[in-house]
């Protein structure tokens, strides 16, 4: 059933109540809608509702934009939702019933977003191999009911209050700790897929890092172009490789450190401007390394904001800093660069 709502708030608050009724449940918003779904979003999580979210990656005004960039994917990163990201349209197809088979878990209960660059893959047209729909329905398995409000036998409770007796509790134990089983259940989710489709995913991709020295940690569309730039260099005798993250939330610290601990120096990219500190991406990369014995250099490049084009002059430069401070063992470049920007280079920190 397709129920037309007043707004972004009003369209997720119906989700929350059609799951908490017992229904299988999802919508799709992007840029400044999801920003008016943000209250709703935290609530959704809280309640631990299985519901699933397209969101089509654009800038967040102002100034008004809409084109692609991460702001909104960066806006509702503590929201407790799991969030997938894809990096082509076929990845968007496929991450949508490994969302519903995670999320419906009765181990997990907990929402999720796909995400996908906003144009770059919403907009461009590319083939995508389906399921038949009842291969599909097969996967993601029959809808089963937890904690259903209209199960009158089982009478629950949802939107409490809690003050500082439980409040506490509830985020640690039953969200913070609950991701901690999400991500064994999203790569089990990836091996079943695999063998229905003959796609394999991992919950971060990785492109020549086998003995990689230098390596580019990226997001959505990027991934793909940054692999071909990687293929080039490598045709130079440059050991360059490629991360793409997968899964933003939970964040997989612990594949993340194992897969960049041999690198000389790695570039964080951030489709979305920090205002006033460094991008997103590069802080939770940090955090994976900080307590490893790598002694790679660390640098951040925001790009992309408002939908300009990432090109290949601009990863082919990306990786030239990144060779020049791993080939010295420290910082040759400023630490965080805006990269693809008209007019004067502006760089920071």
């Amino acid at each position: 059933e397709f129920v037309m709502t007043e707004s972004e708030h009003g369209a997720m608050s119906c989700c929350i109540g059609a799951a908490a009724a017992g229904g299988r449940v999802a919508t799709a918003t992007s840029s400044q809608g999801f920003a008016l779904m943000l209250e709703t979003l935290y609530s959704a999580s809280g309640m631990r509702l299985p519901i699933v979210l397209n969101v089509v990656n654009r800038a967040i005004g102002a100034p008004l934009n809409v084109n692609g960039d991460h702001s909104d994917m960066y806006m509702g990163r503590d929201s407790g939702w799991i969030q997938f990201d894809s990096y082509n349209a076929q990845n968007a197809y496929d991450l949508n019933f490994i969302a519903f088979k995670v999320a419906e878990d009765h181990d997990v209960r907990l929402p999720a977003m796909i995400h996908q660059d906003g144009f770059m893959t919403s907009h461009t047209a590319q083939g995508v191999k389906t399921l038949p729909d009842d291969v599909a329905y097969n996967f993601v398995g029959e809808f089963k009911p937890m904690n259903d409000m209209l199960d009158l036998d089982h009478p629950v409770t949802h939107g409490v209050q809690t003050e500082e007796d439980w409040h506490f509790e509830h985020k640690a134990r039953q969200q913070h700790a609950l991701m901690t089983v999400v991500l064994p259940k999203i790569q089990a989710a990836f091996d079943e897929f695999e063998k229905l489709s003959g796609r394999k995913y991992s919950i971060v991709e990785t492109y020549n890092m086998e003995d990689a020295e230098f390596a580019v940690v990226c997001m959505g569309t990027s991934v793909e172009t940054a692999e071909e730039v990687s293929n080039e260099l490598r045709a130079k005798g440059i050991k360059a490789g490629v991360v793409g993250i997968s899964v933003f939330r939970p964040f997989p610290l612990e594949q993340i450190a194992s897969i960049l601990k041999g690198c000389k120096a790695i570039a964080a990219l951030d489709r979305s401007s920090p205002h006033g500190t460094v991008g997103a991406l590069f802080n939770e990369l940090s955090g994976a390394l900080f307590n490893t014995d790598t002694k790679a250099v660390m640098t951040n490049y925001i790009y992309g904001l408002g939908g300009r084009d990432l090109t290949k002059a601009h990863l082919h430069s990306i990786f030239s800093d990144l060779k020049a401070n791993g080939d010295a063992g420290k910082p040759t470049t400023p630490l965080q660069q805006y990269i693809g920007l008209r007019g004067p280079k502006l760089s920071f920190f």
